[in-house]
């Protein structure tokens, strides 16, 4: 049986989950795969051979990304030597536009098929995207519903996979046994805080979470820290911060998502998941000063939060910049905590947006397209 060489590659956490799914499901198709690329823990888990350590590609923002520009350029041409090379079968790019949509013209001109799974966020800035994917993508896999519609305007080839989250969300504790794994006292209202994912986000994110934290004394306070984030920097900037009510939550996102009565959270997936689940959440957002006045000059939508993009309302709070402060949290939470006057309306919209993306399975739909494209192409 002939080996069929994948190239793959997801440069954030949440991307290195959504495609942890599809490889299981490439697992049991009887065929015999090789899975090389960029990805993290859970990719490489199903078996990629890493060409990069995945901690590398955890940035964020214009600025950002300049001050790392020598190891992008490294990265692509270390790519462009190995499809050169190797060749392999498909390349699968997952989210990360800046370098996956140069990677796809990459691979397109050796002439290797590109499924881009989740596609980039043409809607929101850099519309241009839509015809490079049109150019250079045999098919665009979309995880939210609305974006098919606008890629058939422009005859780009995709399919609405329905989104990952819907089958990677798992409960596996109950209230009282996550209680007792991180030593909560069940019988109070808990606060959880999810300050990101990157090192980066933390440093701007943490201390404005921390202050807001401290106005809840009656309360047990989650905390939640990122097994990508770099364990001593998050411990340092803990100190002076010693809440007598705070717990570090490493693991177990979702029972703590689920048990808490509101959360604070970065902007990014942690607010979709949290909203699938059906806990309300105010979604914080704050970059480098320039990467944020250049972010604004093209971004074309006034929403930061998935959720709130993909209801088309402002159901969740959203805090950006300046606004985003340990006093505009607390107010913002005040609304949507359990008798808040925000509440129920933003349950009700909450159980709507469940119900828009759980009715297809991307484990389902992706692993079909990966066939076709290879029937197609190999």
């Amino acid at each position: 049986m002939k080996e069929i060489t994948i190239f793959w590659l997801a440069g954030e956490s949440s991307g290195d989950l959504h495609c942890e799914l599809v490889m299981k499901a490439l697992a049991v198709d009887g065929k015999r795969y090789r899975h090389i690329g960029i990805g993290g823990p859970k990719m490489q888990a199903q078996g990629l051979n890493p060409l990069f350590p995945f901690q590398r590609f955890a940035v964020m923002g214009f600025v950002e990304v300049i001050k790392h520009l020598a190891f992008f350029i490294k990265v692509q041409q270390r790519i462009r030597k190995l499809f050169e090379k190797e060749k392999p079968d498909l390349v699968i790019l997952a989210d990360y536009p800046g370098l996956n949509m140069r990677v796809a013209h990459i691979a397109d001109e050796y002439r290797i098929p590109v499924l881009y799974y989740i596609c980039p966020q043409f809607w929101a800035w850099k519309h241009e995207r839509v015809f490079k994917l049109k150019a250079n993508v045999r098919h665009t896999a979309c995880i939210l519903p609305f974006e098919k519609d606008l890629l058939d305007i422009h005859n780009v080839t995709s399919t609405y996979v329905g989104h990952p989250i819907a089958e990677e969300i798992a409960i596996k504790l109950d209230r009282l046994s996550f209680a007792r794994f991180f030593g909560l006292d069940e019988s109070k209202k808990w606060l959880g805080f999810f300050p990101g994912s990157r090192d980066t986000e933390i440093r701007k994110m943490l201390p404005e979470f921390l202050k807001a934290a401290s106005a809840w004394p009656d309360h047990e306070i989650l905390l939640s820290k990122s097994k990508n984030v770099n364990h001593s920097m998050f411990m340092d900037m803990l100190e002076g911060h010693r809440l007598p009510n705070l717990h570090i939550v490493d693991g177990y996102n979702y029972e703590m998502m689920k048990y808490c009565g509101a959360l604070v959270c970065t902007s990014g997936t942690v607010t979709l998941e949290a909203s699938y689940i059906g806990t309300p959440c105010v979604i914080c957002y704050k970059a480098n000063p320039i990467s944020y006045l250049i972010g604004r000059y093209f971004v074309r939508i006034s929403r930061i939060g998935l959720p709130n993009i993909i209801l088309d309302r402002d159901v969740l709070p959203e805090l950006v910049q300046t606004e985003m402060n340990a006093t505009m949290i607390n107010d913002r939470l005040r609304d949507i905590l359990p008798g808040g006057f925000k509440r129920e309306m933003v349950l009700t919209e909450l159980y709507k947006l469940r119900a828009m993306l759980s009715d297809k399975k991307p484990s389902h739909e992706v692993p079909r397209i990966i066939e076709h494209l290879l029937e197609t192409y190999v």
